[in-house]
């Protein structure tokens, strides 16, 4: 797969034309537009790898971009660029990243060519990291690892499991974030190979922590590519055989859009994993297209609210509608409901007052290494048990 390929949208015609420029000399496979409309549609039937937005324009302004970038759940990562004043720059890049968006770098116009071309190229650089060989030799040399987000039961203020989470931490390039490595191994077909390594890891980290009396159930996202793989039930049945451990240790999160994109595949898959005990989730609930009734298809016994609604529902009363009323329908399914991105303890309350079953965020603890978790359990129930925790 080519991972270069960047779409430049600037409705002024002459810088339009001289950003484009710049992007082939940096090496990208460039397209440049200076229409909001044709931009999204280039963006669907292209599939850029890198996007460069103007915020300020007549027709569309960049924000609303970013907001339909969030609703198609876009892993391109993405330059932003603008007149507007610093202040505004980091306003967008925070909205961008809260939607789940991978912002690269803000620049300011007018622009220096010299950080432009600097920002590209290392875009392009990292695009030259992330390839197949690196990859592969990235599992056999162990580079590739996992990190434990625990879950926390809102009512009883339990651990109720843990979410994985992969890294990778190259030789030369430091820690590289999921968001730059996953997209790449969907496209090029390596993914397999790869949600095999973390079901691996996973199931060895919980028989590591049942043999030290600590029993936690682990969530594991997985691609909509592996979900059709015709054997990745096998893969799951022959893993937990070789670690002898039960499948029901397992969480499969499957992002909403995966699970619509074929249901009679999906429907197929499911089954037979909830025939071997393991429990299926819908991730990032809230940024497809489908409903709870569509979903109800399948055999699912949970639903993760995106976090892009759950981190905003502070603020934004619109969020706050989606969250109730996602809790609200997905326990009238029979459904539990669980909420990531819980940042603060306001949000957590709120959530608990809702009915939300589950959370997990940077409020309860960020991720950490699988020998970590026990102390960590361990702190926690004897603070949710203390007399602070009352009342």
């Amino acid at each position: 797969m080519a991972y270069n390929r960047l779409l430049i949208i600037d409705d002024e015609p002459e810088i339009a034309t001289t950003l484009g420029k710049m992007g082939r000399r940096s090496g990208f496979d460039t397209i440049v537009t200076t229409d909001g409309v044709d931009f999204l549609e280039r963006l669907r039937a292209w599939d850029p790898t890198v996007l460069m937005l103007d915020l300020q324009m007549a027709e569309m302004n960049g924000r609303a971009i970013l907001g339909e970038l969030i609703k198609r759940s876009c892993k391109a990562r993405i330059l932003i660029v603008s007149g507007h004043d610093v202040e505004a720059l980091q306003q967008a890049k925070e909205f961008g990243l809260a939607g789940g968006l991978h912002i690269a770098d803000t620049l300011q116009k007018p622009l220096r060519f010299d950080i432009l071309r600097a920002a590209l190229k290392a875009i392009f650089d990292d695009a030259e990291m992330i390839s197949v060989p690196n990859i592969k030799d990235g599992i056999r040399l162990n580079e590739f690892y996992l990190e434990y987000q625990p879950k926390i039961d809102l009512r009883g203020r339990r651990v109720a499991g843990v979410e994985a989470l992969a890294r990778w931490r190259h030789p030369a390039r430091g820690l590289i974030p999921p968001d730059r490595f996953i997209p790449f191994m969907e496209a090029s077909g390596c993914i397999d190979e790869f949600t095999r390594f973390v079901i691996d890891a996973a199931a060895a980290q919980a028989k590591l922590w049942r043999a030290d009396g600590t029993d936690l159930d682990i969530a594991v996202n997985i691609s909509g590519g592996s979900a059709g793989s015709p054997d990745f039930v096998d893969v799951v049945r022959d893993i937990c055989a070789d670690h002898q451990i039960d499948p029901g240790f397992l969480t499969v999160e499957i992002t909403e859009t995966a699970a619509m994109g074929d249901v009679k595949r999906a429907v197929n898959f499911a089954q037979k994993l909830r025939n071997m005990g393991v429990t299926l989730s819908i991730d990032d609930f809230g940024t497809g297209y489908s409903s709870l009734l569509q979903l109800l298809r399948l055999p699912f016994t949970e639903v993760k609210i995106d976090r892009s609604f759950v981190m905003d529902c502070g603020e934004s009363l619109e969020s706050r509608v989606i969250v109730t009323t996602i809790i609200g329908l997905a326990h009238n399914l029979g459904l539990r409901v669980v909420a990531e991105g819980v940042e603060t303890g306001a949000i957590a309350d709120y959530l608990t007052k809702l009915g939300c079953d589950e959370a997990q965020g940077y409020h309860f603890a960020r991720s950490m290494p699988g020998e970590r978790i026990p102390l960590w359990v361990n702190q926690w129930s004897a603070r949710a048990s203390g007399p602070e925790s009352e009342g």
